[in-house]
């Protein structure tokens, strides 16, 4: 019993021995440690909230020009940089060169200008339609006499005697003609005084059958054909009478709006066949891309001239859904460019996508940034690092964001406690560019913060003493 109890002794002894001698050494290590360790003093302060993304820069507007017809090139009036305004010529081309159809456009609009000058100041249109209107009711009211008397007899009892009496005088004088003839009947058919009496003879034959045809026509009823060909001449008449009255309401209170319309539009088009020989700015801007030169030749789509404007420039930056409704028009924004080292410009957001993109897995929202106050190094086409300012907070417990690490699936920063860190479980709230806001946690301002903790860093004693 004597002999175990000593070795026991003896074990614990040296057990001892070897574990101060490992805290010693510990120790030592972690002093060694702590001489390369960065730290800051956690304070309060302010946090600016900031959203990340990444974008390219474009102009407000931009416009590739091309031609719309085939022809050479007469004159360049633009050079790289220069500023334009809206419909300013740009380029033009020989007249020469292009389609005789543009050539003969130019004797067009002289003659299409004079005819809208005249549909809007002649009054001639109009006193001719009050006259066609004014005929139209006369030739109504004679077709409309002339199918009326297609509902009685041809004419009245006194035209009828009157018709009577022409042909008793026809017979009369019919007898007394044959009367002389018969005197001179026997004479030479030669003789002059046979034919002048043959001649009246056979001439009162024709007035009296005139008279019996007159008389028969007065007395009979009109016929069926007579009766539809009143009634068409009536429809016609009024029919007529209806256009012409159209034409007068049309007039009546000055030129057609409808014609100075289309008098107007032909202008329009004969002006735009006359353009496609130049080239004009859509807007106001700057001249960025320059692709012809005179002398060149070019076909209809042939891209010439660039113009963009560089007075408003944007960013368009894909944002997460998770972070989309902490984004609203107004907010304030920053800027900086891997082209313009040193420098961050603001921006504030004008649009804010109301509809998803799905992308790899994930689900975007288009977010459109406009730059303030820009200068020349900024051009379209950069790629812009984009920090969104989502909230502002002030006067409350901030650590470094390099502090904050992951542990078991929690966040925590390293205290030093006794020259050694400590970690020790937080939850940050906002996040700026250098530092957290901290919610809650077990630490307090003046704490000193470890910035890069060592992985061997644990919390409690060391790992052989366990």
């Amino acid at each position: 019993m004597k002999r175990r109890t000593i070795i026991t002794i003896l074990i614990v002894a040296v057990l001892a021995v070897a574990a101060y001698f490992g805290y010693q050494g510990y120790q030592q290590a972690q002093a060694a440690a702590n001489t390369n360790l960065q730290t800051e003093t956690i304070q309060r302060g302010d946090v600016t909230a900031l959203v990340g993304a990444t974008g390219t820069v474009y102009a407000n507007q931009t416009a590739m020009l091309t031609w719309q017809t085939s022809g050479q090139i007469e004159q360049v009036f633009v050079k790289l940089g220069d500023s334009v305004h809206a419909n300013q010529v740009l380029s033009e081309l020989k007249k020469s060169s292009v389609p005789q159809t543009i050539i003969l456009a130019e004797a067009d609009l002289v003659n299409a200008k004079r005819a809208l000058e005249s549909l809007i100041q002649s009054g001639v249109a109009q006193a001719q339609a009050q006259l066609g209107l004014a005929q139209a009711q006369d030739a109504l009211n004679e077709a409309q006499d002339r199918r009326a008397s297609k509902n009685f007899q041809r004419a009245s009892a006194l035209t009828i005697d009157e018709a009577r009496t022409n042909l008793e005088l026809a017979r009369l004088e019919k007898n007394r003609t044959e009367q002389i003839f018969d005197k001179f009947d026997h004479l030479p058919i030669d003789n002059p005084e046979r034919m002048v009496s043959y001649s009246a003879y056979l001439d009162a034959q024709r007035r009296l059958q005139r008279a019996e045809a007159n008389l028969n026509f007065l007395m009979s009823e009109p016929n069926e054909l007579e009766i539809e060909k009143a009634d068409a001449s009536l429809a016609v008449a009024e029919a007529n009478l209806m256009e012409a009255q159209r034409e007068w309401d049309r007039l009546k209170n000055g030129p057609d709006p409808e014609e100075i319309k289309a008098a107007e539009a032909r202008i329009v088009a004969i002006e735009a066949t006359l353009g496609m020989v130049r080239l004009e700015a859509p807007f106001g801007g700057t001249i960025t891309v320059i692709n012809i030169k005179p002398g060149d030749q070019v076909v209809p789509g042939s891209s010439s001239i660039r113009i963009d404007d560089l007075s408003r420039l944007m960013v368009d930056v894909q944002v997460p859904e998770v972070d989309i409704n902490r984004i609203q028009v107004g907010q304030a924004s920053r800027l900086t460019f891997d082209a313009i080292m040193g420098k961050e410009y603001e921006g504030t957001i004008i649009e804010v996508g109301r509809v998803g993109v799905p992308a790899a897995g994930l689900v975007n929202f288009a977010v459109t940034i406009e730059l303030n106050g820009v200068d020349e190094s900024v051009r379209p086409g950069m790629t812009a690092g984009v920090n969104i300012v989502v909230d502002q907070i002030t006067d409350v417990l901030i650590v470094p964001n390099r502090a904050v690490r992951l542990r078991d699936g929690q966040q925590v920063v390293y205290i030093l406690r006794e020259g050694v860190p400590m970690p020790v479980r937080i939850q940050i709230g906002a996040v700026s560019d250098g530092y957290s806001e901290v919610l809650f946690g077990d630490v307090m301002e003046g704490d000193v913060v470890v910035l890069n903790p060592p992985t061997q860093f644990e919390a409690g004693p060391p790992p052989f003493m366990r």
